[in-house]
């Protein structure tokens, strides 16, 4: 315990809680969407964000100080969007039963080790190229915004800048301090439909029809592994952490099982938020960024607790300042990913694809170009390194 208290540091802090921010800032969002197309009640529509919520901040303090590293555990952000189609044709007991079988496949596949043999012969710079490629929209997002709230923006970037200069450590810390004022200064918050009501989680009973299961469960096991493990484990490998997938699998794989009847459709290793706590801009030790994923998953406790009316804060925050976050913490992941993959030579161009393709956002097959990001970097790399090794 006296260890962990002093690996806590303020920035570790920040991290944590600016990831947990830009979670339920974008892709719940998403959630909302697939409850108002499916029209679910509001007691169900709770009880999924209160199960994605303490998922992810027990799994994520849990194996954060297992394994002494920034662990972020979060929902299925691709795997959401696919529900916005497929929830409205199936009954909320199916789609119960195709979380329940996608959760168990992605268990098995935890178990088996399978994931960690195909991850250790995947080139280092493809996978940076794959990541950097997810994170380039955050980046240019941030200017982007410029053109619908100068002001605010502006004043975020100007304050990046200068504790760049004299204190890189607190830069986030200060966007988000500056960014919030700015808005509110601007009148452009608004919690008028603010409330604190305490979630209550409902059980759905479980019905498995082969439809759901073909239709829902197979694509979740796939989004999950190609658009959230896969740069979930890059962005951890790019900052120096030697971790195997393999308990991550298997630990958000039971998890998701225990909390599918709740309506949890699947917890996955985060990726993008991740970034923010893994980089250096978190703590310059290494060794003590692990406690961003237990302040994070703190968070995710606490806002999970009350469920819905958490929504009213986030959305209260303009889109502009959202989008200049979440760039500019994630200014140091690019540096580091667009780095790493042009480091290698040999490997160079098949990373070059790998990040166009990815950067790209094509979806072909309702596949994610993270997945055919890796599918075209790794099918360039392999023709081109046959031609020359000849």
């Amino acid at each position: 315990m006296n260890n962990i208290l002093k690996d806590i540091s303020l920035s570790v802090i920040v991290a944590g809680f600016i990831a947990t921010v830009i979670s339920y800032a974008g892709p719940l969002v998403i959630i909302f969407q697939v409850a108002q197309s499916a029209d679910l009640p509001f007691e169900v529509l709770t009880s999924w964000i209160w199960a994605i919520s303490i998922g992810s901040g027990v799994l994520g303090i849990y194996l954060s100080l297992r394994f002494r590293m920034p662990i972020i555990i979060a929902w299925n952000a691709p795997g959401s969007a696919l529900l916005v189609s497929l929830l409205p044709e199936v009954t909320m007991g199916e789609a119960v039963g195709a979380y329940l079988v996608s959760s168990f496949l992605i268990l098995l596949i935890g178990l088996s080790g399978t994931f960690d043999r195909l991850v250790r012969k995947l080139p280092g710079a493809i996978s940076a190229g794959m990541l950097a490629g997810i994170l380039f929209n955050f980046g240019t997002n941030l200017f982007t915004s410029l053109e619908d709230n100068f002001f605010l923006v502006f004043a975020m970037f100007s304050i990046y800048l200068i504790f760049k200069r004299i204190n890189p450590r607190y830069a986030v810390m200060a966007v988000l301090f500056v960014g919030v004022i700015t808005a509110f200064l601007l009148g452009e918050m608004d919690f008028s439909e603010l409330n604190f009501n305490i979630a209550q989680p409902v059980w759905i009973s479980p019905e498995f029809s082969l439809q759901a299961i073909i239709n829902i469960a197979l694509p979740l096991v796939v989004v999950a592994i190609t658009g959230q493990f896969i740069p979930g484990m890059a962005v951890l490998q790019n900052d120096g952490f030697n971790a195997k997938a393999s308990p991550f699998l298997t630990a958000t794989g039971l998890g998701s099982l225990i909390l599918a009847p709740f309506a949890c459709h699947g917890l996955t290793l985060a990726a993008i938020t991740a970034a923010i706590c893994t980089g250096r801009e978190a703590h310059e030790d290494p060794s003590r960024r692990y406690i961003a994923g237990v302040v994070g998953g703190l968070f995710y406790l606490l806002l999970g607790l009350f469920g819905a009316a958490i929504v009213a804060v986030f959305t209260s925050f303009p889109a502009a300042l959202i989008a200049a976050l979440a760039g500019l913490a994630l200014l140091g992941a690019i540096l580091s990913s667009l780095s790493s993959s042009m480091r290698d030579p040999k490997v160079r161009e098949a990373a070059l694809i790998t990040f166009l393709v990815t950067a790209s956002g094509m979806s072909l097959y309702g596949l994610s170009s993270a997945f055919w990001g890796l599918f075209f970097g790794i099918a360039s790399h392999l023709i081109i390194f046959w031609r020359r090794s000849k």
